[in-house]
């Protein structure tokens, strides 16, 4: 997911999809753990993902603190 898709999505489906996200995240390292997940580079494609809804929640968080 690129950063300018994240930034088009509105507040609710940002943590919606971050909630996506880190279960998707749990789900890769329990199949790493168990040596069912072949593509390890999975696992670091989430948490960029992850990273960057969160840095998008908090500018707008931020960005609403400014405004008011």
């Amino acid at each position: 997911m690129d950063i300018s898709e994240v930034r088009q999505l509105e507040n609710d489906d940002l943590v919606e999809t971050l909630d996506d996200r880190q279960h998707s995240l749990m789900n890769l390292r329990f199949r790493a753990a168990t040596l069912q997940l072949t593509d390890f580079s999975e696992i670091r494609k989430t948490r960029r993902d992850i990273a960057r809804i969160q840095t998008v929640i908090k500018e707008r968080e931020i960005a609403r603190r400014l405004e008011a």
